[in-house]
């Protein structure tokens, strides 16, 4: 793959087009450009948050509120081992899940959830996570982000998930304006072909933690450049660009993107971790 990619910061073709107003089929057009390339650019696309079983990911979703799920995977293992079914969480001694939790911050709250949890799944749903967007979201600590990512990658069923990356980067290509998680998702549904709904919302996710930052993303070293309306919020020398770019992936991020390999990347400061 070899993108079109722009090298200045000058307001493109695109942008002016965009804010002028975009037909409906020229923005079907981008919007299928750009979901190829992210296929091409992030084909390790995947939940990062550990599990084996619809509730661990149920647990680890609630868990992943306000923290990473660097830090969520290395509580849960010990979680898991400790509460293995949703009776154990209902029966929970609270300072003890507190203290288990604790690293993941909000741990009064998330202790409540966690164990509201467990009681309303013994009571409702004989122990076992139902497989609905209306039921789960009648769960403690389960809101429609959450109940998405359990029904997309515990049920293999579709649903778009809109956290703070995805919320950004949708904006930022102009596919909606709307701020509205909610909104948001319905807006991105009627766009994106539903088997695709999960799989994208990775893909999406994926690329607002390694390239297309909140306060600085790395616009020259960006597969999708040739496709945004917003290139040049972020760095658009390739040099400066490629530092900015991070995760397991970098070197074949850059390669795809033109840019080059052999710049080091920027450092991470505790502001720049990523949260969902």
């Amino acid at each position: 793959m070899t993108p079109s990619r722009p090298r200045t910061a000058r307001p493109s073709p695109l942008a002016e087009r965009v804010a002028a107003g975009e037909s409906p089929l020229g923005r079907a057009r981008r919007v299928g450009r750009i979901l190829r390339t992210l296929a091409q650019t992030h084909p390790d696309a995947h939940c990062e948050l550990d599990f084996s079983t619809p509730l661990e990911l149920a647990v680890a979703t609630i868990l992943s509120a306000q923290s990473t799920d660097k830090m969520v995977n290395t509580v849960t293992p010990v979680l898991n081992a400790r509460y293995p079914t949703a009776l154990d969480y209902a029966k929970a001694d609270r300072a003890e899940l507190e203290e288990m939790i604790h690293s993941t911050g909000f741990f009064r709250n998330k202790a409540n959830s966690l164990i509201g949890l467990g009681a309303a799944l013994v009571d409702r749903h004989d122990g076992v996570l139902p497989r609905t967007l209306d039921e789960l979201v009648k769960l403690p600590g389960i809101g429609r982000k959450t109940a998405n990512v359990i029904l997309g990658n515990a049920f293999d069923v579709p649903g778009i998930t809109v956290d703070t990356h995805f919320g950004r980067l949708v904006r930022r290509w102009a596919w909606t304006t709307e701020e509205d998680p909610v909104k948001v998702e319905h807006a991105v549904g009627a766009l994106v072909p539903k088997r695709d709904w999960t799989i994208v919302s990775h893909q999406v996710i994926f690329h607002g933690r390694r390239v297309c930052h909140a306060r600085r993303p790395a616009c020259g070293a960006c597969t999708l450049a040739g496709d945004c309306p917003a290139f040049g919020t972020g760095p658009t020398d390739p040099v400066e660009a490629a530092a900015l770019v991070k995760g397991p992936s970098r070197a074949r991020l850059l390669a795809l993107a033109g840019a080059p390999q052999d710049v080091a990347p920027a450092p991470v400061g505790p502001r720049d971790e990523d949260v969902p």
